[in-house]
């Protein structure tokens, strides 16, 4: 199991159109991808599932990744992240 903690950047959140995008890049991984925020869980394969937690700028979130391919997957996902600037 790989996991990292981030702290959210983005004056907005983690919303929509960077969500999307880490949930697309979370669903092409083998492994088991979960995003925490204050002491719930969810799949970051699902963007329902993202967007519920409703996560706002300055919040920390941790990444999971738990299979074959974990140590891609975590990696991908941060940089996915930083890209989106969702992340610094």
């Amino acid at each position: 199991m790989k996991q990292i903690s981030v702290t959210v950047v983005d004056p907005v959140g983690l919303h929509a159109r960077p969500a999307t995008v880490a949930v697309n890049a979370a669903s092409k991984f083998k492994s088991e991808v979960k995003v925490s925020y204050k002491g719930r869980t969810v799949n970051m394969k699902s963007i329902m599932g993202v967007m519920s937690l409703g996560i706002p700028t300055q919040s920390e979130i941790t990444v999971t990744c738990d299979g074959e391919d974990e140590d891609v997957a975590v990696k991908t996902i941060e940089d996915v992240l930083r890209a989106q600037k969702v992340i610094a």
